[in-house]
């Protein structure tokens, strides 16, 4: 049992770590380019789901006519595909 233990922590220990640097830098170079979207509350979150309110907070709105400027990335659009009922998105310039 000791060899076989001994030759698992050394195949662990002989894996590369996997380099993340170049997705941050995709994602660093996507956000300089300006793609922003603009998200605006058009309808009140009181009678939705809890999960919905808490969507519309990290999004940044508190109320109806609210705004906010946003990246546009996955992250982002994964939101707002939650509340597309309570909300309205155009591309901010």
């Amino acid at each position: 049992m000791a060899d076989t233990e001994a030759t698992v922590s050394a195949e662990v220990d002989q894996a590369s770590p996997v380099d993340r640097s170049t997705d941050q830098l995709a994602g660093a170079e996507r956000s300089e380019r300006g793609r922003n979207l603009k998200v605006t509350q058009v309808k009140s979150s009181i009678g939705t789901k809890p999960k919905h309110r808490g969507t519309l907070r990290a999004l940044g709105l508190r109320g109806i006519g609210q705004s906010n400027t946003l990246p546009d990335r996955p992250e982002i659009r994964g939101m707002i595909a939650r509340v597309p009922h309570l909300v309205t998105v155009e591309e901010a310039k």
